[in-house]
């Protein structure tokens, strides 16, 4: 799969979050890179062989002061992992587009404010998406 054809998809599962959360996200940059570094793998603790498909970095919502933006705030970012995904989605491309869309949901849901045990709870709730 090439950049372009995975940025499709990531765009893709942007525009499937509904509305009243999209028009909530302010100052966070969506992107993928082709894999975790050594570093975003460190500081979240995940175990040799084990990887992330996905990375939010920033200030959730619910942690935001009232100062929060006064001055310089660099934005947040939310990494969509190209190579991890495709490993965990067998290269097969409905798996992938499903597994990209629900990773850019769940990496969203971190910038909401969302732990995973929390955000695992709602995900069979999600009523925008069809599989």
């Amino acid at each position: 799969m090439t950049d372009e054809e995975f940025e499709k998809l990531v765009s893709e599962g942007i525009d499937l979050i509904p509305e009243r959360f999209l028009k909530k996200i302010d100052n966070v940059a969506i992107l993928f890179a082709d894999e975790p570094s050594e570093e975003q793998l460190t500081a979240n603790h995940i175990a040799k062989g084990d990887t992330l498909l996905g990375l939010y970095e920033g200030i959730p919502l619910t942690e935001r002061g009232d100062f929060y933006g006064m001055g310089s705030v660099l934005p947040d970012k939310i990494t969509i992992f190209k190579k991890p995904i495709l490993d965990a989605a067998q290269h097969d491309p409905a798996l992938i587009r499903k597994v990209v869309r629900d990773t850019v949901w769940h990496e969203i849901a971190h910038y909401f404010g969302y732990d995973d045990e929390e955000i695992e709870k709602r995900e069979d709730a999600r009523t925008n998406y069809s599989e």
